[in-house]
């Protein structure tokens, strides 16, 4: 049982840190953020919930399965879930410094940061569990669309 329940725990956690980011995020798309020039390759808003919630969802699963190898490795666990709850904070962070804030320079300089924290997640998990970190990968690649979405809109906004 508990071998669900701590993928399902995480699962939760992460939805919650993105409901909380997306109250921040849909507060100020309307008055602010559509106000901001943005490149040709911005995606429409809409695309926004169903990719996080899916990569929120992915990125719990893979938490889950490394956490359930504390009672083999339980060092390297701690160790590997550390580096994936800093990640998640940064990730609530930039939503609080791009929309919150409306800080788009410290939101690139943070966004950076957050990539680099997700990078030392996957090679945590990959000592660990090899399907975690893969699972990682689509997180890893939308921080980085992200990374290059948020320098454009700091620079054609600066």
């Amino acid at each position: 049982m508990q071998k669900f329940l701590r993928p399902l725990l995480i699962v939760v956690t992460c939805l919650t840190i993105g409901y909380l980011s997306g109250m921040v995020t849909r507060e100020n798309i309307p008055n602010w953020y559509v106000h901001l020039k943005k490149p040709s390759f911005n995606p429409p808003n809409w695309v926004f919930f169903p990719v996080w919630t899916a990569l929120y969802i992915m990125m719990s699963i893979a938490a889950g399965r490394v956490w359930n190898l504390f009672e083999k490795q339980p060092k390297e666990v701690k160790t590997a879930l550390q580096y994936f709850i800093i990640q998640l904070g940064l990730n609530f962070l930039w939503s609080y410094i791009f929309f919150g804030l409306h800080n788009l320079l410290l939101a690139s300089i943070e966004v950076i940061l957050l990539w680099l924290m997700i990078f030392e997640t996957y090679k945590k998990f990959d000592k660990l569990d090899k399907l975690a970190a893969k699972m990682l990968i689509p997180y890893l690649a939308w921080v980085s669309f992200a990374s290059v979405l948020t320098v454009s809109v700091w620079y054609l906004n600066r």
